[in-house]
């Protein structure tokens, strides 16, 4: 009689252990649960916070605008850093006694460009920003909770542009730089300290420019690398999903995004396409028709100014191919995913009738089949489950074939005016120029013999 009462005791302290557990493993996911929105709001913060860096930076350049106070300032700023500061001290380096020594013309066409692709650089990217704000502007607002499983590639991706830019500034202040101090070391000075204030204004008004124009092409190239992002997660999403639906629908609102794009950077890409071409052509007419010795000291701002506006040109016409590219490989994806499914279907699909198709190639099976009539039930029975199977996977298929007729028919991409920016237009545009190359290299240099 004193047993059961045992067994009773050790049931409920089982229990009790039982019930503990359970309220432990709850606390526990609890306490991940609460783990993980910190985690999501780290990010979040994290996010604002690069955000909110990149934002600084663009009105320190001039070209986000918040008032028409700001616009004053900003277009001050290139009046006198641009253009006023490096005009006066070529002024001041004529009259200092070493106008020999520089070729005016040559600082003239330098001065211009760079303050041409400088403009157009400020035009353009504030006229936007003031327009749509920086976080619509490279779409971080557009998406809203879809952009969770992004955050960290984003702020890795906005801190990359910010090493991206000291990464090419950097080179080209300490080429100007090394320059003037040739300029200040080797050449005759009426005085010293003069010629210092010159160099020193004339490399902050150039650091000011490239950093102007060095910058409107990150932002570029920026944008582009946030899409990027998306197109590469498309592709993860065709190994996830099966639904065409959900495909068309992101499919749509990518193209979408790259049309924005387009319009929004199709003014700049342009203008500065035609700045940077008819600068290195002026470059290369005068350094070609010019009689004299070209030297680091009198031709050596050529190179600086030629590396940045062909580094800030390859930049955007690199990006604008790259994610045409991808845009374009969805297709590819696409068919890879529509001819596996389609052959795993058809796989599957024989599979499933291959008993009927035995028991109809069998005499035997189909004498037994004919001669029971519970067996005949069940095989008009089993006909329509097949029709239906067949009907299904029809239809799938014929989503499948139309999404992808859809993909080819419509590639996307950046665009400027319906030209699609991918390696086709840029083979173009180099045989093009390479052709005018020769062109005015062939109206400029006389080889002569003897």
């Amino acid at each position: 009689m004193a047993d059961p009462p045992i067994e009773t005791e050790e049931t409920i302290v089982e229990l009790e252990t039982h019930l503990l557990g359970k309220d432990e493993t709850q606390e526990e996911r609890q306490e991940k649960g609460g783990d993980q929105s910190n985690e999501v709001e780290g990010y979040d913060h994290q996010l604002e916070k690069t955000v909110q860096r990149l934002e600084n930076l663009l009105r320190f350049l001039g070209f986000y605008h918040s008032s028409a106070l700001s616009i004053c300032l900003s277009l001050v700023a290139f009046l006198v850093l641009g253009v006023s500061i490096p005009l006066l001290m070529l002024e001041l380096s004529d009259s200092s006694g070493i106008e020999k020594f520089h070729i005016k013309e040559f600082e003239l066409d330098i001065v211009a460009s760079q303050a041409c692709l400088a403009g157009v650089s400020l035009a353009c990217i504030s006229h936007k920003l003031r327009k749509y704000g920086i976080r619509k502007f490279i779409f971080v607002d557009q998406y809203g909770s879809e952009i969770i499983p992004f955050r960290e590639e984003y702020i890795q991706k906005i801190s990359d542009s910010f090493r991206f830019l000291l990464l090419w500034v950097l080179p080209c202040f300490l080429l100007k730089s090394a320059r003037e101090v040739i300029c200040i070391l080797y050449l005759p000075h009426e005085s010293l300290w003069l010629s210092i204030s010159i160099s020193v204004a004339l490399i902050i008004s150039w650091t000011y420019v490239t950093t102007v124009s060095l910058t409107a092409s990150i932002v570029f190239h920026l944008v582009c690398n946030l899409q990027i992002i998306h197109f590469e997660n498309y592709g993860k999403l065709l190994e996830r999903e099966s639904d065409v639906l959900v495909f068309m629908e992101e499919h749509i609102r990518l193209r979408q995004n790259l049309s924005k794009i387009s319009h929004r950077f199709r003014i700049y890409l342009l203008l500065e396409f035609l700045v940077v071409t008819a600068s290195q052509f002026v470059t290369l007419l005068q350094t070609t028709g010019y009689s004299g010795m070209i030297t680091i000291i009198n031709g050596g701002d050529f190179a600086a100014s030629s590396i940045v506006q062909v580094v800030g040109l390859t930049l955007c016409l690199h990006t604008a191919a790259k994610i045409s590219h991808r845009a374009q490989g969805i297709a590819s994806h696409a068919s890879k995913w529509h001819a596996l499914v389609t052959c795993t279907s058809n796989d599957s699909f024989r599979v499933s009738s291959s008993s009927s198709n035995l028991d109809a190639a069998n005499p035997l099976s189909s004498l037994r089949v004919n001669s029971s009539e519970s067996d005949l039930d069940s095989v008009d029975y089993v006909a329509i489950p097949m029709n239906t199977q067949l009907a299904s996977y029809m239809s799938s298929y014929h989503k499948r074939q139309a999404f992808v007729m859809y993909l080819q028919s419509n590639p996307g991409g950046i665009t400027i005016f319906g030209w699609t920016v991918d390696r086709a237009l840029i083979n173009t545009i180099f045989f093009i120029e390479l052709s005018l190359i020769l062109f005015l290299l062939g109206k400029t240099l006389v080889f002569t013999s003897g």
